[in-house]
């Protein structure tokens, strides 16, 4: 199958609740995700709820990484789309299970782009 990218959609559960709602924290835990894949990082953006909960994004030149968190359910929705062969998205994902101290998780693979050939 030869697709245009890879697309992570990740259900973090049993998170750190101390770190959820760290704007500072979560960019840090996307840069690293991004450099960890070998990602470019463009830009990014990110919005602070009230009175809890932070959305964010990292525009990479692969294409992004998405952070969605609910700090009073210890739970984060994270998605991490990536086009070429040049990164591993992979790497990205274990990079935020891992920062964001997530005690159940899963990572559903979406193949983007399936072009006929």
């Amino acid at each position: 199958m030869n697709a245009l990218g890879k697309h992570l959609l990740m259900e973090l559960k049993d998170c750190n609740k101390e770190v959820l709602n760290d704007e500072a924290f979560l960019k840090g835990a996307l840069r690293e995700a991004a450099n960890e894949c070998g990602a470019t990082v463009l830009g990014e953006s990110f919005h602070r709820f009230s009175p809890q909960g932070i959305s964010g994004v990292l525009v990479i030149a692969e294409s992004h990484l998405f952070i969605h968190t609910w700090p009073e359910h210890n739970y984060v929705a994270a998605d991490i789309f990536t086009c070429g062969s040049s990164v591993q998205p992979e790497k990205a994902a274990q990079t935020l299970i891992r920062k964001l101290g997530a005690k159940n998780h899963s990572v559903v693979e979406i193949q983007r782009g399936i072009l006929d050939t």
